[in-house]
């Protein structure tokens, strides 16, 4: 019988054989042509890529090899759009430690008068040259530097309302407790309120209202800055502005010192200055969205609030600063 019949190992294309493959031995390999439209597909992204790179002013390379361009060009890409959201700081708007910039004629004027202020830098127009001396006399205990508004504008920022004065002081040194308590009046303790705009305003309606002092918590309440003084318009530097490590243990201490702590707030017992005429208050304020904290709510003797008669039109609550001057002058009256 004869064998089966076999293909030539090197015969390409015999009865019943098979075509060698690709990168078979002892011959050249060839690319398949899924590789070769795979490579010209990355040539032309590339060459795209490229183009787009050259017209938007990139400093990027004008070629890469093929499969890395994409990688490489992520982080490259990024770093403008990083940068454009980086602020751009103003090297004169950042003041040393413990210092603040004021500005405002009226909060500048009463820090000129204020003897317990250190004054380190005063910059004025010449209107508010004009204005703060129509307020506080001079001599001032510094002297001041000639400015335009501009100059200001680029110090402080252009959504400042400076009004042409801006002084650069360092921070007031809080009170004891103790001390503040020999000055006759209420006591305004704020629990957690955020905005300084409102502390300020506060402090305004303290000192009109004869208030012995305020209290603010020393976290979750702002900063002495300049929008905070603005808005006491000078009385930051004659009302004094305490901070508490705890509101509940400041309440506490209140109490032993005689006061009587009253929270104010929507939905409680009428605020009656004729019904507490008899006792020293303490009046506590809850901040702008939650209003007072559980713990600060129990730890007051009473919660008691304001009367308002158009309340049944759905206006039911005010800003606690308008809340802080309505409760102040309830607790005035004596009839």
């Amino acid at each position: 019988m004869k064998p089966p019949h076999t293909n030539h190992p090197g015969r390409p294309g015999g009865k019943g054989g098979d075509r060698p493959r690709t990168g078979a031995p002892g011959r050249p390999q060839r690319p398949d042509a899924l590789d070769q439209r795979d490579a010209q597909r990355d040539a032309q992204r590339d060459a795209q890529r490229d183009a787009r790179t050259q017209r938007n002013g990139s400093s990027q390379p004008p070629s890469r090899p093929p499969g890395e361009g994409t990688r490489m060009a992520l982080p490259q890409a990024r770093k403008p759009v990083e940068a454009q959201r980086v602020p751009q700081r103003r090297p004169d708007a950042d003041s040393p430690r413990g210092t603040v910039w004021l500005y405002g004629t009226h909060a500048v004027a009463a820090a000129l008068a204020n003897p317990n202020r250190r004054l380190r830098r005063l910059m004025l127009t010449a209107e508010a040259e004009a204005a703060v001396a129509a307020r506080v006399p001079q001599p001032w205990p510094i002297g001041p530097e000639r400015t335009e508004r501009a100059r200001l504008d680029q110090l402080l920022g252009r959504e400042i309302v400076h009004q042409g004065a801006a002084l650069l002081a360092d921070l007031l040194a809080p009170p004891a407790l103790s001390r503040v308590l020999e000055r006759g009046g209420p006591v305004l303790v704020l629990d957690q309120v955020t905005d300084p705009r409102n502390v300020g305003a506060i402090l305004r309606s303290a000192a009109a209202f004869g208030a012995a002092a305020v209290i603010t918590q020393d976290r979750n309440a702002p900063d002495e800055n300049g929008a905070l003084a603005k808005a006491a318009s000078g009385a930051l530097e004659t009302m004094p502005l305490l901070r508490a490590v705890n509101i509940a243990r400041t309440l506490i201490a209140l109490k032993a010192a005689g006061c009587w702590v009253v929270g104010l707030d929507t939905g409680s017992a009428t605020l009656s200055g004729p019904s507490l005429a008899q006792r020293r208050v303490a009046l506590v304020l809850g901040n702008e969205g939650e209003g007072l904290r559980r713990l600060t709510r129990d730890t007051c003797d009473e919660v008691a609030g304001i009367v308002m008669p158009g309340g049944g039109s759905g206006l039911d609550s005010l800003n606690v600063s308008a809340a802080a001057a309505v409760a102040l002058y309830e607790l005035g009256r004596t009839t």
